[in-house]
């Protein structure tokens, strides 16, 4: 008989990529992805755990399953499920199957005893893992899809548990990659998007830098590439230099930035200082034609005083920035900040973020208004049904829309002058 699963994933651009290895493999295996709980044999729940909201959605989406459908199998996985034994009373009652980040990309080794009534815990010791599990998505459905080239992260943030969820940092080859690349390129892909956990640290154990991965991205057939999130201190001169000069690089950052004071990063435990940062902020704005800068900030951390936020947000408003995330620091058991004295009531953090989106929206219309008469390459994706109008997004991260009857457009490429559009996002 052929079964029928359904798949949730949560969290980050890594999560998701493995998600549609899961599902791949599920259809490899006869398996039909249906949309609700009642028609599905088995449940999967690719979870993620970056806050301790994470706990709550994963409970509640299991409960809910089982609750519409009490023969339904569930599956948790991710980042809940690899730091299980971290979080204080998670029921597990509704779960049938435990298996963790790198047990999660070898489903079939296990999918079928759990039909046997057997209920299965899988989820080993990610810091002995030594070795990047390279697995593909053979049919993206992204215009842009996602190339994951790293896994893990050697740092220890003092708010954050994904370490222990993804182990340290391992590397996808450089052959790997490039294959991967190229074979989305022969399938008319235009653009590849470069995640993991933590991409700067991309080579480590072989004495290679992101930069040299890049260099041979240069020589594939891809036309553009763009990276995920960035450690502010990985950004070397040469890597810069190189960016500069690449004709395949979309020029658009995410800087994981979390603070721009130099007693909150320290208390984080990040491995730089403010003016460092801010240097490197204004080099990459110099350094291009109005690249596409972002940033995460976290409000409220543990012991920052008015003054501490103040300085972070008046470093921020000084710089010449496309994008603010702003988010609320939330505590996670576990970690070196849950323990922290002067933890931040929630109607200050929610203050502070407040501030921080209001920056965001001036600074995003500034960055807006500077591209408002400028030429960019545009790469056509989703057309709506509702207007149909196509979105299309530059190499510097601004989304347009443009209305066209031709079916065709999605994932081709056009020269416009952004002059042309009344909005720009």
């Amino acid at each position: 008989m052929n079964k029928k699963f359904i798949i949730k994933t949560l969290g980050c651009k890594t999560n998701a990529i493995e998600g549609q290895i899961i599902a791949d493999e599920l259809f490899e295996m006869g398996y039909s992805e249906v949309k609700d709980y009642k028609s599905a044999d088995i449940f999967v729940l690719n979870s993620c755990s970056v806050t301790s909201h994470s706990d709550s959605q994963c409970l509640y989406l299991l409960n809910r399953a089982k609750r519409e459908n009490p023969l339904i199998k569930n599956i948790l996985t991710g980042c809940v499920a690899q730091t299980l034994d971290l979080h204080k009373n998670f029921d597990t009652k509704n779960i049938d199957l435990i298996l963790g980040n790198n047990e999660k990309l070898e489903l079939k080794k296990y999918i079928n005893k759990i039909f046997e009534d057997e209920k299965i815990k899988n989820a080993g010791d990610i810091f002995n893992i030594k070795e990047f599990n390279y697995k593909i998505v053979k049919n993206p459905y992204q215009t842009r899809p996602s190339i994951k080239i790293q896994e893990g992260c050697n740092n220890r943030c003092a708010y954050c548990i994904i370490p222990f969820a993804r182990g340290n940092s391992r590397s996808n080859s450089i052959e790997n990659v490039v294959s991967q690349i190229n074979f989305l390129a022969q399938k008319g892909i235009k653009e590849v998007v470069l995640t993991g956990i933590h991409i700067g640290q991309w080579g480590l154990e072989w004495g290679l830098e992101l930069v040299d991965l890049l260099c041979e991205i240069e020589k594939t057939n891809i036309i553009r590439y763009r990276l995920g999130s960035l450690y502010i201190n990985e950004i070397s001169a040469k890597m810069l230099e190189f960016l500069k000069n690449s004709e395949k690089f979309c020029p658009h950052f995410h800087l994981s930035l979390q603070s721009l004071c130099d007693k909150t990063l320290k208390n984080m435990n990040r491995n730089y200082c403010s003016s460092e940062a801010i240097n490197i902020v204004n080099m990459l704005y110099n350094s291009f034609d109005e690249p596409f800068l972002g940033c995460d900030i976290i409000a409220g951390f543990p012991d920052e005083s008015e003054n501490d936020f103040k300085i972070t947000f008046e470093n921020l408003k000084s710089l010449p920035l496309s994008y603010i995330h702003a988010f609320p620091y939330s505590k996670r058991e576990n970690t070196p900040a849950a323990k922290m004295k002067n933890q931040i009531k929630n109607s200050l953090k929610t203050k502070r973020v407040k501030l921080l989106n209001e920056l965001c929206t001036i600074k995003h219309k500034e960055f807006l208004q500077r591209n408002k008469n400028k030429k960019h390459e545009i790469l056509f994706e989703r057309k709506s049904a509702k207007n149909g109008a196509y979105s299309a997004v530059t190499r510097n991260y601004i989304k347009v829309f443009i209305k066209d009857k031709r079916d065709d457009l999605r994932n081709t490429l056009k020269v416009v002058n952004m002059s042309e559009f009344s909005e720009i996002y």
